[in-house]
């Protein structure tokens, strides 16, 4: 496909995922906080709380049922559409970002498999991921939320380790962010909205509703609200190298999801009391202490009294970097270089030293997928070269 093309389905499924995206948790947050600010105290007949809220310049009363009111309103206005057009735009943001161009950015360099197989692993797990999921908590787990969130928690890390096996970084990333995703939005479209229809059903018809129906919806809407940090991280995750390019990568994901996941629980939680108020302090500390495990090191041992001279360094780039990021690129991927970086000139090498040392050297994400074939060698020649002072004289 065209480059230019490409861009543009890039642009446009991105821009439109994020859009969906942010109607979908803001909806999910907004809710999430509703509920946590009902006043209890006094409730009317048949409802389990209200609020009362300004915003805009108007004052807003809102009330909760404690299951439906006697009779349904005309009008009831469903939550669903922001989920199925996050799912279905950050699929199709799949295919035009990991798909159309999977050597290049799915593969892992050196893993041997082909892009038909990594696309069919890719497919395969999301549709695994779901059934996984909801087989779980359909079994007598879903009465253990905190064993079933355990579980869940081990069985995504162990994926995130699978995929950073054969995947690129990012392209493990990204795929346990789609797992998630899935598993979201299959919450939504396979349990709550039916759980909510038969509701509404039971009201119209005068019939008792089955409250087990809820009661799922509750556990998988529950899910849904410790996802949405984790997955906004992996949603931006290809634009940090010291994350999805170490070694460790998927145990720095692990990580970040815990940190996550505990500051959401105390956003969920203080309206009630302070009890988890530690979590944010953890969490600050915590991100300290992955920032300084995942520094960049001196990774070259040899003799620092070695001669290297920045022609040598210049024909490496020339060879390896500049195919894409030069001012006429030609990488038939790219009619323009990748965020603007061109590599063409001595001083501009030499002001993105410190990205070169992050990209090429320390994580090696760059170049894309290898495709250049950057040798180890030339990695330790610019790595010595930057350790003696990245001289372009």
């Amino acid at each position: 496909m065209d480059p230019h093309i490409t861009e543009w389905l890039n642009l446009l499924v991105r821009w439109g995922h994020m859009i969906a995206g942010v109607a979908w948790i803001g909806a999910s947050f907004y809710f999430n906080w509703l509920e946590n600010h009902l006043d209890r105290s006094k409730p009317r007949d048949g409802l389990s709380g209200d609020l009362w809220a300004i915003h805009g310049g108007g004052i807003y009363h809102l009330e909760k049922y404690k299951l439906a009111p006697p009779k349904m309103p005309e009008t009831l206005h469903w939550f669903k559409w922001e989920a199925y057009a996050t799912f279905l735009s950050g699929f199709f943001l799949l295919v035009v970002v990991y798909y159309l161009n999977a050597q290049l950015y799915l593969v892992a360099p050196g893993s041997g498999i082909s892009s038909a197989a990594a696309i069919t692993i890719s497919v395969a797990s999301l549709v695994a991921g779901w059934f996984i999921y909801t087989t779980l908590c359909d079994s007598v787990l879903g009465e253990k939320p905190t064993l079933l969130a355990a579980i869940l928690f081990i069985l995504l890390v162990a994926a995130a380790w699978g995929f950073s096996q054969i995947f690129s970084g990012r392209g493990a990333f990204i795929h346990v962010g789609a797992i998630i995703g899935t598993i979201m939005v299959g919450n939504v479209f396979r349990v709550i909205m039916p759980a909510q229809r038969a509701l509404v059903g039971a009201i119209e018809s005068g019939r008792e509703p089955d409250p087990s129906l809820p009661a799922k919806g509750l556990l998988r809407s529950r899910h849904n609200n410790y996802f949405t940090l984790p997955v906004l991280f992996i949603m931006i995750s290809n634009h940090f190298p010291s994350t999805f390019g170490s070694e460790y990568n998927w145990l720095i994901l692990a990580a970040l999801a815990v940190l996550s996941v505990g500051v959401r629980h105390y956003f969920n939680t203080r309206h009630k009391s302070q009890k988890y108020l530690w979590t944010l302090p953890a969490a600050a500390l915590g991100m300290l202490a992955l920032a300084f495990v995942t520094a960049p090191q001196q990774v070259v041992q040899g003799n620092l009294e070695s001669q290297v001279s920045f022609q040598q360094v210049k024909q490496v780039i020339n060879e390896r970097c500049t195919v894409c990021h030069a001012e006429n690129p030609t990488y038939a991927g790219f009619t323009t270089a990748p965020l603007g970086v061109i590599m063409e000139t001595p001083e501009q090498i030499k002001a993105l030293v410190p990205r070169i040392m992050v990209q090429s050297i320390s994580t090696q994400a760059m170049p894309l997928g290898n495709i250049t074939q950057m040798t180890q060698q030339e990695r330790d020649l610019i790595a010595l070269w930057i350790q003696k002072g990245a001289s372009i004289k």
